[in-house]
């Protein structure tokens, strides 16, 4: 049988996994809002708004989605892991607190005037609650990245009977990981919401649904990821280096880098074999781990074997962070596609709007594998160096923890299949919506009522 340690963890797991999907689009959805309603603004073209109705009922979907969420996760806190509580209680309790009161207090406050206020408050007001909305779902994501980092690289504190007492806010806030922890996240919501609309715009472009709107939908997710791929490659290899200083049984599990050496080469492909402490069938690069782990042609990494039992399971944690590479990867190949073709071209081939349809998600497959490197990363300890996972964990026997998991798995799965399929639903019905034509926008009553 099982025991309650796991299936907890595995409970955890599927719920934070399912979580992560919808903050990971409004964060960043948020924002590309404000943005069509700027352009708007400036510009009086009704596309803009067309984007705006449009994409506004894919937000409230997924914000929706991911406060019903965070809510079935912040109950595990006490079900399941009573411990993490009890220690560093002093310290998780305030942060998330403050995440309630100064982001999702803002964020349900003003999406109200976002969602319903259009024809009944005036332009500016309307967006500056878009942009109240947007900034609030980035100060929300601010909080929990704070309390997050500080678990993975704890400072600010001390022990007092074995409970975490808070010494100063702001090296608990701004912990060694926290600036490059919470970059690296908003960016990976912009990218995640960049190649959605790309996607969904795509979709609709190969239905022959070829109206400004989507057009312009397409060159937003286009530019926007090529610009902000690039971007998050060289924040994600400054958090890298971060990561070698403050955890480098991280980067070991991570590079499966066994015994401390120089030179060490960069792991392309391997099967990490535990037993042995060796990468079979590995495929490497000399010298490249080290240049870009430590920026040095020999430069020196600490192996697994150096910290004796305190370090994560290899294997999950180095395939996790190539298919979070590998899909990185695979989107700059896209983005550069994109803009060669509009640039050039003018316009996007069959091969390519396919190939974006496939990417609709994409974001969804390479936060989750990073999120994997991060959680699994920091094991055996649930708070570094304060708090084992297994010191946490619940009493309660396995078989009831495993009755909760399954039908999390199971309620989960229903919903995650209902909002994509609802997400192409709207796309196919959207050019309904397009074939109202050039009515100004305030009479377009038929568009604003679906929000």
């Amino acid at each position: 049988m099982v025991d309650t340690l796991i299936l907890s963890r595995a409970q955890f797991a599927v719920n934070m996994t399912f979580h992560i999907l919808f903050p990971s689009l409004s964060i960043g959805l948020a924002w590309v809002l404000l943005f069509f309603k700027l352009r708007y603004s400036k510009s009086q073209d009704k596309k803009w708004m067309d984007l705006y109705f449009f994409w506004i009922k894919v937000f409230a979907l997924s914000f929706a989605m991911g406060v019903v969420s965070g809510i079935t996760m912040s109950f595990q806190f006490g079900t399941n892991w009573p411990g993490f509580m009890e220690t560093i209680g002093n310290v998780s309790g305030p942060l998330l607190g403050y995440e309630v009161e100064t982001a999702f207090f803002l964020e349900a406050t003003f999406l109200g005037v976002m969602l319903f206020g259009f024809r009944k408050v005036s332009q500016w007001f309307h967006t500056f609650a878009t942009f109240l909305v947007a900034f609030g779902t980035t100060l929300s994501g601010f909080w929990i990245l704070a309390l997050n980092s500080w678990m993975q690289t704890p400072s600010g504190y001390k022990m007092v009977d074995g409970v975490a007492q808070p010494v100063s806010w702001i090296h608990i806030i701004f912990n060694p990981s926290f600036p490059y922890r919470y970059a690296h996240m908003m960016l990976a919501c912009m990218i995640t919401v960049m190649f959605l609309v790309a996607g969904i715009s795509a979709y609709r472009w190969l239905r022959k649904d070829r109206v400004p709107a989507v057009m312009t939908g397409l060159r937003v997710g286009i530019i926007g990821a090529a610009f902000f791929v690039p971007l998050q490659m060289v924040v994600g290899d400054m958090h890298g280096l971060n990561t070698v200083e403050h955890q480098p049984e991280k980067i070991a599990a991570i590079e499966a880098i066994w015994h401390t050496e120089s030179s060490v080469p960069l792991v392309l492909f391997a099967l990490p074999n535990q037993k042995t402490q060796k990468n079979d069938y590995a495929i490497k690069v000399p010298h490249l781990g080290s240049l870009l782990l430590t920026h040095t042609w020999n430069g020196k990494i600490r192996g697994i074997s150096s910290f004796k039992g305190k370090h994560p399971p290899v294997l999950p944690v180095f395939f996790a962070f190539r298919i979070m590479v590998g899909i990185g990867v695979l989107m700059l190949i896209f983005a550069i596609w994109g803009v060669f073709s509009l640039r050039f071209k003018k316009d996007i081939t069959p091969l390519l709007a396919k190939g974006l349809t496939a990417m609709t998600f994409a974001g969804w497959i390479a936060t989750v594998a990073g999120w994997c490197v991060t959680e699994i990363g920091r094991q055996p300890w649930l708070v570094t160096g304060v708090l084992k996972t297994a010191d946490a964990v619940t009493k309660i026997p396995s078989p009831y923890v495993s009755v909760t998991l399954t039908m999390y798995i199971v309620v989960y799965a229903i919903l995650l299949s209902a909002y994509v399929s609802t997400i192409f639903y709207m796309a196919r019905k959207a050019g309904d919506v397009e074939d109202l034509g050039p009515l100004p926008i305030s009479s377009r009553k038929a568009i604003v009522d679906t929000i």
